[in-house]
């Protein structure tokens, strides 16, 4: 399990330096190295990694998310305020309908097979969009506008909308929690609780900092610890009041920044460090967990579902962005911006198969698939539109 953990950093390490040398996202090396070492290519890393595979990657979203919030300011809050909230579900809906409405035609699918796999597909990837949105920030790119930061915070609620539609549609198939008016409510109780724990949390953190005389690497592994143990409430607690803890870990550095800037500043630079290990974790894991061979079954089928499901968000993008000050490249960018899927995918694209939902197997392939297709190309998309598109 060591060399294999040593053999992901060195690996991961060389793939970034490579692809950032042939100006292309790190992050899309980091990925065909995990599939190459994975399972389903050469077998090269351990399969006790691979048990743990998904608690590594959680601690590295929450350092991410934990950057994200450290760097969002009040004001820029305020200027994305509406904008953000569209995007955090409209576009999702367009997507998750349009590929219920297709997948019913054309797999021959029930609404509540068609839901299941329309809202694993739907979830943009916080894994890919966070970093990306980031990086921009730190060039100060759309920074007068704040688009990095309104793709980010809509980005950040997107998967959760998508995740809480689609265990709506895999109650609806067992016959169990058919509720679907108590499961769309809990969308905005979730987020709703995740933002006022995520509150509470960042006015304890500041507290602590404040009245306590702590290094900042200490203070930064209190924070790290204590956003991973509120996220590990999500779910022992989901069946009796859903958190969106992911949301709430934003908010933790976002008050933190609000109320006790110095040491947030420094915080998020420590972070920044933590990240270079973090990321290097996420991405080759992710790519660990994709089965090329299974994506080949979906074939061309499956690439048209993706593209078509692509069209019906990029139509919810343009919608929620009507209003905004934003010109023709800008909102280019923002539909970009929102295409690629990794995380969300990964984690729960083979649940169905598991649970027995019959077309499985399909809905894994196509799930896999679309990571393989918009991961990397809404990276590249990102990273050049963002060049040329932002001021």
């Amino acid at each position: 399990m060591a060399v294999s953990f040593a053999i992901i950093i060195i690996l991961g390490l060389l793939a970034n330096k490579l692809f950032t040398k042939l100006k292309l996202p790190g992050l899309l090396g980091m990925l065909i190295v995990g599939i190459l070492l994975g399972p389903y290519a050469f077998d090269i890393l351990n399969k006790e990694i691979l048990i743990i595979s998904g608690d590594l990657r959680k601690i590295a979203l929450i350092v991410i998310l934990l950057r994200a919030g450290l760097g969002v300011k009040k004001e820029t809050l305020k200027k994305i305020g509406i904008p953000a909230i569209k995007l955090s579900f409209i576009p999702g809906i367009f997507e998750g309908f349009t590929l219920i409405f297709i997948t019913m035609k054309i797999f021959n699918f029930s609404f509540e097979q068609a839901g299941i796999l329309a809202f694993i597909i739907s979830a943009v990837s916080p894994a890919v969009v966070v970093p990306s949105m980031l990086s921009l920030i730190d060039k100060g790119k759309g920074e007068k506008k704040a688009i990095p930061t309104l793709i980010l915070a809509g980005a950040s609620i997107d998967d959760v909308f998508a995740i809480t539609i689609y265990s709506t549609f895999l109650g609806m198939y067992n016959a169990k929690n058919a509720n679907i008016l108590k499961q769309l409510l809990n969308i905005p109780i979730s987020i709703a609780l995740g933002i006022s724990i995520g509150i509470i949390i960042g006015f304890i953190m500041t507290y602590i900092f404040k009245h306590y005389h702590i290094r900042d690497t200490k203070k930064t592994l209190i924070l790290l610890s204590t956003a991973i143990i509120f996220n590990s409430l999500e779910e022992p607690l989901e069946k009796i009041v859903p958190i969106a803890t992911l949301l709430g870990v934003m908010t933790i550095g976002f008050i933190l920044l609000e109320k006790y800037p110095n040491v947030a500043n420094r915080l998020s630079s420590k972070l920044n460090k933590v990240w270079v290990l973090a990321e290097i974790i996420l991405f080759v894991l992710v790519g660990a967990e994709v089965n090329i061979f299974v994506a080949m079954d979906s074939g061309l089928i499956g690439i048209l579902v993706i593209t078509i499901g692509l069209i019906g968000r990029s139509i919810g993008v343009i919608i929620s962005l009507i209003g905004t000050n934003l010109n023709f490249k800008e909102r280019l960018f923002c539909i970009i911006s929102y295409t690629p899927k990794a995380t969300v995918q990964a984690a729960i694209g083979a649940v169905p198969l598991t649970m027995g939902v019959k077309g499985g197997e399909l809905i894994l392939a196509i799930a896999v698939l679309s990571i393989i297709i918009t991961a990397p190309l809404g990276a590249i998309g990102i990273k050049f539109a963002g060049e040329r598109y932002l001021e």
